[in-house]
C-alpha cells in the first residue's frame, strides 16, 4: 500500500510538472522526493538534512525553481528529475557525502557509484559535507563541472545540549544511529567485554543478530537495545551515556556524531573519513587502524577501549570541548544561512564563491 501510495503521488507529480505553464518566482525548493520527514519523525542516513532544511524551506514538488538533491537519498526518477531541470533551466545543488567502495559495497560499487556521478555532474553547486567526501568524490566519481564548496552537517545545539546534571556513575557508552553493517555492532560488544564496568546502549536497525556474540561475551545485562529513535527523542538518549562510540571507518561525515558532541559527549572512534574533521583534537580520541579501499580495516577492540579509558579518565575536559566545538564549528543557523546564499546565487545565474567551509 505505501509502494502504490508513492507511485501514485510521484504520477501526479509528473502530471503537473509536465502541463505547468508558468516558473514559480522566488526560492521553491524540491528534494527529489514527494514527502520530507517532518520534524517528529525518525530519520536515517541523509535524510535527517532534508528534515531541517525542510521547516527553512518547505518542499515544493509541483511549483519549484530550484532542485537540491542528496547523494544518500537520490531519488527513483533522478534520471527524469535531471532532464526535466536542464530542460527548465531550473538551477541543481547536490549535497554530495561519501561514495561506495569495494570494502563495503562489493560487487554493487560500479552500479552506486554510477548513480552517485550523474547528479554530481550535472550540478551547477556541490555541497560536500567533508574534505575527505571531496577527495573521495574526486576519486571514484569525478571532478565538478560546476563549481563547490566544504560544508559540514549541522546541528541544533540548542535541541541538542548536555544535561542539567552529570551522567551516572557507571560508565555508559553508545552505540547510535543504525548498525549497518555488521562489523560496527560485533567491534562495539567485544570493545565492551574489556571494559568490565561499562554498559552499552545500542540503537537502531541490526543487520545481524546480536544475541550469539552476547552469549559468548557473557554481555546480555549489559548491553540496551532501543531502536530507532527520532531527533525529538535523541537529545535525551544522548544525555544517558558518558561517550560516544562511534565504530564506522571511512565515514564520510556523520550528524550522530555532531549531534553526540552538541550533548557533551566525547567521541571514540576510528581515526578515518570526515570523522577526523568533526572532532578535531579535543573532542575525542581516534584509533589508528589500516585504510583501504578494498577492504573495511577497523580498530581493534584492545585499542578502542583503551582509548575509551582515556576519555572517561579526563571525561569533564572532553565534554566540555565537544560541546564547545559543536556550537562554534557546527550549529544548524550558519548552516542554514549558507543554504540561502546559495540558492540565491544559484537562482541569479550567480556562482557562489568556492570557500573551504562555512563551519570548518
Amino acid at each position: 500500500m505505501a509502494r502504490a501510495e508513492r507511485y501514485l503521488r510521484a504520477g501526479l507529480r509528473w502530471l503537473r510538472l509536465l502541463t505547468r505553464r508558468h516558473e514559480p518566482a522566488g526560492v521553491r525548493v524540491f528534494y527529489g522526493h514527494d514527502v520530507v520527514p517532518g520534524p517528529g519523525d525518525a530519520v536515517a542516513g541523509g535524510t535527517g538534512k532534508f528534515q531541517r532544511l525542510a521547516q527553512r524551506f518547505p518542499n515544493s514538488p509541483t511549483g519549484f525553481s530550484l532542485l537540491y538533491l542528496g547523494s544518500t537519498w537520490l531519488p527513483r526518477d533522478v534520471g527524469p528529475l535531471l532532464a526535466y531541470a536542464r530542460r527548465r533551466r531550473i538551477p541543481l545543488v547536490v549535497n554530495q557525502s561519501g561514495v561506495a567502495y569495494p570494502g563495503w559495497a562489493g560487487s554493487d560499487t560500479t552500479r552506486i557509484n554510477d548513480q552517485f556521478r550523474r547528479p554530481l555532474l550535472a550540478a551547477d553547486h556541490v555541497l560536500y559535507q567533508s574534505e575527505f567526501c571531496k577527495r573521495s568524490a574526486d576519486e571514484w566519481l569525478g571532478e565538478p563541472r560546476g563549481s563547490w564548496e566544504i560544508l559540514y552537517n549541522a546541528v541544533d545545539v540548542r535541541h541538542f545540549a548536555p544535561a542539567d546534571g552529570s551522567a551516572g556513575a557507571e560508565p555508559l557508552l553508545l552505540l547510535g544511529g543504525d548498525q549497518t553493517q555488521a562489523y560496527r555492532l560485533e567491534l562495539a560488544l567485544r570493545t565492551l567485554a574489556l571494559l568490565p564496568e561499562a554498559r552499552l546502549i545500542v540503537t537502531g536497525r541490526l543487520v545481524s543478530d546480536p544475541a550469539p556474540l552476547l552469549r559468548e561475551l557473557g554481555l546480555a545485562d549489559r548491553v540496551e537495545l532501543v531502536g530507532r529513535y527520532s531527533q525529538a527523542q535523541a537529545p535525551a538518549l544522548f544525555r544517558r551515556a558518558h561517550l560516544l562510540l562511534h565504530t564506522k571507518v571511512l565515514d564520510p561525515c556523520p550528524s550522530l556524531v555532531v549531534e553526540a558532541m552538541a550533548c557533551g559527549l566525547p567521541v571514540v572512534y576510528p581515526a578515518s573519513g570526515g570523522t577526523i574533521e568533526l572532532v578535531g583534537d579535543d573532542a575525542g580520541v581516534g584509533v589508528p587502524h589500516p585504510q583501504s579501499w578494498d577492504r573495511d580495516q577497523p580498530p581493534a577492540p584492545e585499542a578502542l577501549a583503551e582509548a575509551v579509558r582515556a576519555v572517561l579518565a579526563d571525561r569533564d575536559r572532553y565534554a566540555a570541548a565537544a560541546r564547545r566545538r559543536a556550537v562554534e564549528r557546527f550549529a544548524v543557523e550558519p548552516w542554514l544561512e549558507r543554504h540561502a546564499e546559495v540558492f540565491d546565487d544559484a537562482l541569479r545565474g550567480v556562482e557562489p564563491r568556492a570557500r573551504s567551509s562555512r563551519s570548518g
